[in-house]
This record gives structure tokens, sequence and C-alpha cells, in this order.
């Protein structure tokens, strides 16, 4: 989806921020946890086994005197006193030659191999330690002690796990914490948010933002506040050009399709009347009337008594024929003195015939203009559609031969289309 509101919601600022520190503090207290374990467990291991390589050594300096004077009975009652350790699990007294003399414990024979060398060795989860039995600083023999480390591990463990639980406590914690404070943090940022949703969506450019700290996000607001502020104002000056222009346009529309002199509208308007009430006519199947009509002697108003006296005649006859008109029909100026008359919906031929002879008392009544009287007449001519034309054109022509058949009658009076001859 391309837009904001078709798009899938998906999780807040909040629980994004609060779920990237969750695992960095996770990471961190696991990898601390395991660096500790380690730590631990290598220093643990070591005293262990400095502890049993003591132990050897002060063991092995009690056995010297029971291996001189061989004496094995009392060495395996000191290697079976010795033996009390939790974590021992060979003894072994060698002579001065390599054969056994005494071990713990005393049943079966050991396999284990002994080291080389005098010192300790830490391998396979056992320590062992060879120590030598000096007598007079001359080796007398060697003891072989093995130890366990299998308690340190499990002692270890048990410790892990309950760091483990500890910290899986504390993550628990600080995750509620966290998602507490950096609400409250990120308030701010969120309102934010929900205010640029709401002008997105109403288009409310008076909306503004509340600058809580003056901080960075404070800063933000403010800024988010002067674009709103901008755009409003742009926003009004943007409608009051579109105003301005909708205003011209409805007065150049009222120009364009308007008769400046009379107010009438002019012959643009009456050609796209004409072709619309035609269309209507014929789908609804009602009559509809054009009256064409000229003036007569209108030039000799202009001849005698100069253009303002004939704009003045044009306003005048406007009125007085609009006055005689029912609500729907509609007078046109054509131009000069021709007039046209659209007449919608008529019940009969005989209203249209009814109408001609009163707009032509009207405008044959006295009209005086700067104290003289104008000569003025008016002849009519009738044409009906469908009964005489289906075309704009071909009615206006049938409506106009009507007229000139009444100016050859005598004028001042009208015709209908067919009785032109």
């Amino acid at each position: 989806m391309g837009t904001a509101r078709g798009r899938a919601p998906g999780r807040s600022l909040v629980q994004r921020l609060t779920a990237l520190n969750l695992t960095v503090l996770t990471g961190t207290l696991l990898l601390t946890l395991g660096l500790i374990a380690g730590a631990s467990w290598l220093g643990a291991r070591e005293r262990q086994a400095q502890a049993a390589e003591q132990a050897a050594r002060v063991l092995a300096q009690s056995l010297v005197p029971m291996l001189v004077f061989e004496d094995q009975a009392a060495a395996a009652t000191e290697l079976a006193a010795f033996a009390r350790r939790a974590e021992l699990r060979e003894l072994r007294l060698l002579d001065g030659r390599g054969r056994p003399f005494a071990q713990w414990p005393l049943e079966g024979a050991s396999t284990t191999a002994l080291p080389d060398e005098p010192g300790r060795d830490i391998a396979d989860g056992e320590i062992q330690v060879l120590a030598p039995l000096l007598h007079k600083g001359e080796p007398v023999g060697r003891l072989f002690l093995r130890e366990s480390l299998a308690e340190l591990e499990q002692g270890l463990l048990r410790l892990a796990g309950l760091a483990a639980l500890l910290a899986l406590l504390a993550i628990v914690l600080a995750a509620r914490v966290l998602r507490a404070v950096q609400r409250r943090a990120l308030a701010p940022i969120v309102e934010l948010a929900a205010l640029a949703e709401q002008v997105a969506q109403d288009h409310n450019y008076g909306r503004r933002a509340p600058v809580r700290r003056p901080d960075e996000v404070g800063r933000l607001s403010e800024r988010f506040n002067e674009m709103l502020s901008r755009i409003e104002s742009a926003q009004e000056g943007l409608n009051q050009r579109l105003r301005q222009e909708q205003a011209t346009g409805q007065q150049l529309q009222q120009l364009a399709h308007h008769d400046r002199l009379t107010g009438l509208p002019n012959r643009l308007a009456f050609e796209g009347a004409l072709a619309t009430l035609i269309e209507q006519s014929l789908a609804r199947r009602q009559l509809m009337g054009l009256i064409f009509i000229d003036l007569d002697n209108f030039k000799l108003v202009n001849d005698g008594h100069g253009h303002e006296a004939g704009d003045e005649v044009l306003r005048e006859v406007a009125r007085r024929m609009s006055a005689v008109l029912r609500g729907r029909d509609r007078l046109c100026r054509l131009g000069g003195d021709e007039f046209a008359l659209l007449l919608p919906e008529l019940p009969d031929v005989a209203a249209a015939e009814a109408l001609a002879p009163r707009l032509i008392a009207a405008v044959r009544e006295p009209m005086w203009v700067s104290g003289a009287l104008m000569p003025v007449g008016a002849t009519l001519g009738l044409a009906f559609c469908p009964g005489d034309a289906d075309t704009p054109a071909a009615l206006l022509a049938r409506a106009d031969a009507a007229m000139y058949a009444a100016k050859r009658a005598g004028k001042n009076c009208y015709r209908r289309a067919g009785d032109e001859g």
C-alpha cells in the first residue's frame, strides 16, 4: 500500500525501542554472565589444583618414614585417613623403583597412567598430581594423587542457574521499567506523530503541537508548528485566490452568456438552451416553441434620436416582454433589434399563439424616451418542435421565415411556420 492510511499498522516506536534496549541488555547480561562464569570456573579450578598439589606435598612428607621403614600398613592407614576428601578419586604410593607400595582405594588395580614428570596436570575433568618423596634430599618414592572436578562443576552450574534466574527476573523488571520510561520520554514524539496523522486526514492546518520541554523534541515541535502556520497561511491565500478566480469565472461566465445592454441571455446562451430544449422535447415527447422577434422601425429610432435612445428602447422592450412571460420561458437577445423566446413544455400550440399578441401589445404601448415618443413595434415568427423541425438550425430557420412572412403581412403581427405562403 502506497499511503499511510492503507499501510498495515506495525509496532510503535516505544515497542521497537523497548525491544531494542532489551535485546542489548539481554546480550550484555548474557555476555557478562558468561565471562564471569568462565573466569569463576578457571579460578576455582586453579585453586582446587593448587590445593591438591599442596595437599599431595604435605602427604608425601608424612609418608617418607613409612616408605623408608617399609611400613606398608602404616602407609595404607595414612592414605585412608587422607582420603576423606570428597573429590579424591585415587592415591598411589610408589617406592624408589616405581613399584606400588600402597594405594587407595585398596581394592582393584589402577589403570591410570602416571605422569612422566612431577607436578600437576588438569585434563578430562580431573586433577593429577605427581609429588616426589625426598629423604635427606634424595628421592625415595613418588605419590600420585587424582581428584575429580565434578563437584566443582556442579557447584558452578548451580551458581550459574541461580544467576540466570536472577538475570531473567532483572530483564522482566527492566522491560516494564523501560516501557514506562520510554513511553514517558517519547510521549512528545508520539503526540507529534498523532498530530501529523490528524492533519493529513482532515487538512486542518490550524492545529498546533504542545511544546513540553526546551530540548530537541521541543524544538522539533516548534518547527512543526511553524511549518503548519506557513501552510495555513499559504492555504488561506490559495483559498482566497480560488474564491477570487471563481468569482471572476462566474463574472466571465455571466458576461459570456448574457447581453450587457439588456441583461438577457445572449446568442451563445440561446444556442445552448435551444439545443437542450429540443433534445428534451424529443426525449419526453413534449411540445416546445420558438418565437423569433424583430422590432419594427428600430432603425428610425437610431437615426432620428441617436444610439443612446436606441439602447434605452432595447432595455425597455426587454423589460416589457419579460413581464408577460411564464417563469420557465426564456427571452434572449440575439443582437441588434432581434430577440428570441424559448417556450418549453407547452400544453399546445394555442398557448403560444395566445402569448404572441400580448408580446406585440406590450411592445406597442407608448414608449417615451427623453421626451420623444418612440415609434417601435414587434413582428413575430412562431415555430414548434417536433411538429415544424427537430434540429436547432432547422427550427430557427422556420421561425425566421415565419417572422418575414409576418413582415410582409404588414408588421406588428405574427405568423406560424407553414403560413409563409
